[in-house]
């Protein structure tokens, strides 16, 4: 393995910890102590994937996390000592890829870092592929969505749900199907509440009201589905 892991982490002896065992499953660990020099080393040595503390000096993992997504897609594996739920809903909604509490396995840790990149991994795509609904348009290949010919920008999150949703339209997908296409079972303790924040901010993106959705529809008590008609 050639990949890069930035370990966020104040606590000395943690941060030795899991450099320890990234390394000897042959990924290359970068270190940071704080939260303004980790934001550093994220934007000037683009690792492939950053385990972050959240209760960091000088600035919490909250903000570093928050900074990232305005630029990047990096994967994200919070790690902190708190796991109460609405602690796990915010990281996630932040655009965080998996959730580790303290006190951890490293063995665990380092297999979760595997499954989150591998599931970064798209296969190559011969040929553009574009889904088209009304004013909305997702360039499957480039990754790109556009709303009346302007681009819109979405989280790696928000990219999975609305892919998921737009290549059925009419299915209904209940919240723990979702669930699995945005965390695979065993990746990361999550709950369905993390499918509603996250369909809340992608209808802010791509909806004309999103108090009145037009292409992401809830079916009450079930989940959500895409519109089979959609405004042209």
């Amino acid at each position: 393995m050639n990949n890069t892991i930035l370990i966020i982490e104040d606590d000395a002896n943690t941060a030795a910890l899991i450099t320890l065992y990234c390394e000897r499953e042959g990924f290359r660990t970068l270190t940071a102590a704080d939260g303004s020099s980790g934001l550093d080393r994220a934007g000037k040595e683009r690792p492939d994937l950053i385990i972050l503390d959240l209760m960091l000096p000088e600035m919490d993992g909250w903000e570093v996390c928050r900074r990232i997504r305005q630029t990047s897609d990096i994967p994200i594996i919070m790690l902190t000592a708190r796991g109460d739920e609405i602690d796990r809903v915010s990281g996630l909604s932040l655009g965080a890829d998996d959730y580790v509490v303290k006190p951890f396995s490293p063995r665990e840790l380092v297999e979760r870092v595997k499954a989150v990149l591998r599931r970064m991994q798209r296969p190559p795509q011969e040929e553009a592929q574009i889904l088209s609904h009304g004013f909305l348009q997702f360039d499957l290949k480039k990754r790109r969505v556009s709303m009346k010919g302007m681009s819109v920008d979405l989280t790696p999150h928000e990219y999975r749900l609305l892919e998921t949703l737009m290549t059925s339209p009419g299915r209904i997908y209940t919240r723990d199907e979702l669930l699995d296409r945005l965390y695979p079972m065993g990746e990361a303790m999550v709950i369905d509440r993390v499918v509603d924040v996250h369909i809340g901010k992608l209808r802010q993106k791509i909806e004309p009201n999103p108090p009145d959705p037009q292409y992401i529809l809830t079916v009450r008590g079930v989940g959500y589905r895409f519109a089979d008609r959609v405004p042209t």
